[in-house]
């Protein structure tokens, strides 16, 4: 089973199992929505523990959450420093256009006008406005492109292909 990061599990709260929750996915409302089924991963541990979200709350920055039958803060003290996690198979359709990451990271990116293969996608920024691809060539030099209809000109995850409109500038040579 494939997992995905949603969260870093900072601390407890409280003393009826909340934990504090550094957020990373792009949906809390789904993600931490009761009965949400997700998986606590102990600090430096692969082993998954499940997880039935009770309750979801924001304090400040953090989300709080409780689980199912996780009623006090020594029950649920060993996840602090862990990460919680959702399984593949819980993720939702996204609008089209939209990818997770995970989808994108790995796959090649090729110039539409001359079928060239620019690189490889080795990270996906978040920069606010748009998503910035990280693009390593063959020789290891980064590219940044930027996740914009102008230049991404179509995305293939089948074939692991992205065909993008080079614009003036926009490779580091």
């Amino acid at each position: 089973m494939e997992w995905l990061t949603v969260g870093r599990i900072v601390n407890t709260h409280g003393i009826r199992g909340e934990v504090r929750i550094i957020s990373s996915t792009d949906f809390p409302e789904v993600r931490y929505q009761v009965g949400s089924e997700l998986a606590a991963f102990k600090k430096r541990s692969k082993e998954p523990i499940p997880v039935i979200v009770t309750s979801h709350r924001k304090h400040k920055n953090f989300d709080l959450l409780t689980f199912e039958g996780y009623g006090n803060v020594n029950d649920v003290e060993p996840f602090k420093g862990g990460l919680l996690k959702v399984s593949t198979e819980h993720l939702h359709e996204l609008e089209e256009g939209a990818y997770y990451h995970f989808e994108i990271i790995g796959c090649d990116v090729y110039d539409i006008e001359t079928d060239e293969r620019i690189g490889e996608v080795t990270e996906v920024l978040t920069t606010g406005a748009n998503d910035v691809w990280e693009v390593r060539d063959d020789e290891g030099v980064n590219h940044y492109i930027p996740h914009i209809p102008i230049v991404v000109k179509s995305v293939d995850l089948e074939a692991n292909r992205i065909d993008i409109e080079l614009m003036e500038g926009l490779l580091n040579k």
